[in-house]
């Protein structure tokens, strides 16, 4: 859509059109918050996509060509206490409730004229009984939290247990579970709050419970199980296929990993309490909306709901298929395109979403997943722990920072784009050759949270090299650019090692909010050396979720029917064309991959010296 940029470390930051929301970096809103994206009516078919993020619930309505019609949101609670993190689903549900209602009151669409919904959600883990009645997963006992987040990092040494086994499932998610995974929350429960371990009648994957809450089918998506819980959905493999979707007796469960792990009890009852059917994503569950889920909701009884996906799963069905008028010309309909883009979903956390046709195992990376995002293709995922939170923890713990929020505030823009003017003007006056090249001094490892992918080590740790006594604006600027690099720097590790593993990934394609700030998205370009293509449509996964219901209406085939029917590509950011731009970022590229080397040979000398 857009003309390529030249000097591409030089082009100016920001559009002046740019609207304030387009630099959040996954903080909740201290209040709901709308968006007007169109005045005219909706289309005839109204699809609805709800995402539940780490911090607020949103919504979005489009018409038929995937337009945004209207969206909102409302913030959800977090209760955070060292390694344990946890919500509420009660919470959770009426804040969805009350970002529906206000989507449609926005875009002018009466509930009874959406046509579908369908939704995505964080991997976190629910905890329900026989009556649906939330069950603590807290230490505090408090009923209303009964929801291990995603990010919580209290199984690590359950992962690390559930790893020493060595059961044949872990081939499937990277040879190693992440205590990001179901199976060691479950196994900490078990072992931590027994009360709670035995009124629990349901275990589900977030987006899962939330298609329950709204249908009374209990389904499991093949999105949630496989990705999260070791469900090795390839056991529907040969015989099911999406064109005959329905729900599939769950016969991918390797009840021996159950038993070995300890957790046995799950596999009672045909894994009643984990699932015992599962389906694609896009299934039209049960009958619809429920009366009461069609109340609280405002919107009409029996509208279709299809099977969900995770929120970084819904981004890649939201822009994988924005295929570029240069690529419609050349290759048609060539299956093989998008096994050769990366999808970036990046908010909180950053997940890399690759399909291929025929399964890869990679060491350290999740998967090879059958028909975990697009149904019939392999889903390999990548993933760092903090990105946008990272970015929000260097940012908000310097002590410049409340200084330049005031400045930012007066000015009406957000502190990133303040940050980013900062550093085109140092860039200026330091005479710099580029933007880049600022940081020649500052590196970060931004392993803060672990490292998911590739090196899958749960206790990596951030790095910073390069401090001084220097407390200014600009020292923050040149601290906030060295970790969007080191982010970048990550990112390319990644790509690189999926490719030395089978992939031929030439293309990435970005969204979530931090896709939305153009010095992130440059630098990616630029350290990966790959172009980004942006979605038309900034809110990426509220359309992924809202083709999950589009699909379960019939308005389509099939997933990828919709997708690319709805898929629209934007603007497309270029790497930077000049080669001491490249040998810049190649040099430090390699200085990160030696920042962990060394954090490992200083763990082996504390280590030696504690024994």
């Amino acid at each position: 859509m857009s003309a390529r940029r030249s000097n591409s470390d030089r082009v100016p930051l920001l559009d002046n059109r740019t609207s304030l929301s387009l630099y959040a970096t996954g903080s909740s809103a201290a209040s709901i918050s709308l968006e007007m994206v169109s005045t005219a009516p909706p289309a005839r078919s109204v699809f609805l996509g709800v995402d539940v993020g780490t911090g607020s619930a949103r919504a979005g309505l489009f018409d038929e060509n995937g337009k945004l019609l209207g969206s909102a949101s409302s913030p959800i609670q977090i209760w955070k206490d060292g390694d344990c993190i946890e919500q509420s689903s009660t919470d959770i549900w009426h804040a969805i409730c009350a970002a529906v209602k206000s989507a449609c009151a926005l875009a002018n669409v009466a509930g009874g004229e959406v046509t579908s919904l369908g939704f995505a959600a964080t991997c976190s883990l629910v905890a329900v009984d026989a009556d649906g009645s939330p069950v603590t997963v807290s230490w505090s006992s408090d009923a209303r939290r009964n929801i291990i987040v995603w990010m919580d990092h209290r199984a690590v040494k359950q992962a690390e247990r559930i790893n020493s086994f060595n059961s044949p499932v872990l081939q499937y998610c990277g040879g190693a579970v992440s205590p990001e995974m179901q199976p060691p929350k479950l196994l900490w429960v078990k072992e931590n709050l027994k009360e709670s371990w035995s009124m629990a009648f349901r275990w589900m994957d977030l987006s899962d419970w939330l298609s329950y809450r709204a249908t009374g089918d209990d389904t499991r998506s093949l999105c949630t199980t496989v990705c999260k819980w070791t469900y090795l959905g390839h056991a529907h493999m040969q015989q099911n296929n999406e064109k005959d979707s329905r729900d599939m007796e769950a016969c991918g469960w390797d009840d021996d990993f159950w038993e070995e792990i300890g957790l046995g009890d799950l596999v009672e009852g045909h894994h009643a309490k984990i699932g015992r059917s599962v389906a694609f994503p896009g299934h039209s569950l049960g009958s619809g909306l429920t009366l009461a889920a069609a109340k609280e909701l405002g919107l009409a009884v029996g509208t279709p709901v299809g099977t969900s996906l995770i929120d970084a799963h819904a981004g890649g069905v939201g822009v994988i298929e924005s295929v570029l008028a240069s690529e419609s010309e050349t290759k048609g309909d060539d299956e093989d395109t998008i096994c050769q883009r990366m999808v970036l979903v990046c908010g909180t956390s950053t997940c890399h979403m690759a399909v291929t046709q025929s399964k890869a195992f990679i060491p350290g990376v999740w998967g090879p997943f059958w028909s975990a995002m697009v149904p019939e293709y392999w889903l390999t995922e990548g993933g760092q722990s903090a990105t946008g939170a990272l970015l929000d923890y260097v940012v908000e713990n310097h002590v410049a920072a409340p200084h330049l929020a005031n400045r930012a505030a007066s000015q009406k823009i957000s502190i990133f784009e303040l940050l980013n003017r900062i550093l085109e003007s140092m860039m200026d006056d330091l005479k710099a050759p580029f933007l880049s090249a600022l940081t020649k001094d500052i590196h970060v490892l931004p392993d803060f949270h672990g490292n998911r992918s590739p090196i899958a080590d749960p206790k990596s740790k951030g790095m910073v090299c390069g401090l001084t006594l220097d407390t200014s604006e600009r020292q923050l600027a040149l601290l906030y650019l060295a970790t969007v690099q080191g982010i970048a720097y990550g990112t390319r590790h990644i790509v690189e090692h999926c490719n030395s593993h089978g992939h031929k990934i030439n293309t990435l394609l970005a969204c979530g909010g931090l896709a939305k700030n153009p010095l992130y998205i440059q630098e990616h370009a630029n350290i990966i050396g790959c172009p980004i293509i942006l979605p038309r449509e900034s809110e990426s996964v509220l359309l992924g979720a809202a083709i999950l219901g589009a699909v379960a209406a019939k308005k389509y085939p099939g997933l990828r029917d919709a997708m690319k029917a709805l898929n629209a590509s934007g603007q497309v950011i270029h790497p930077s064309e000049h080669s001491e731009v490249k040998k810049y970022h190649d040099a430090k590229y390699r200085v990160f991959r030696e920042l962990y080397e060394q954090q490992l040979s200083h763990r082996k000398t504390m280590a030696e010296a504690l024994a």
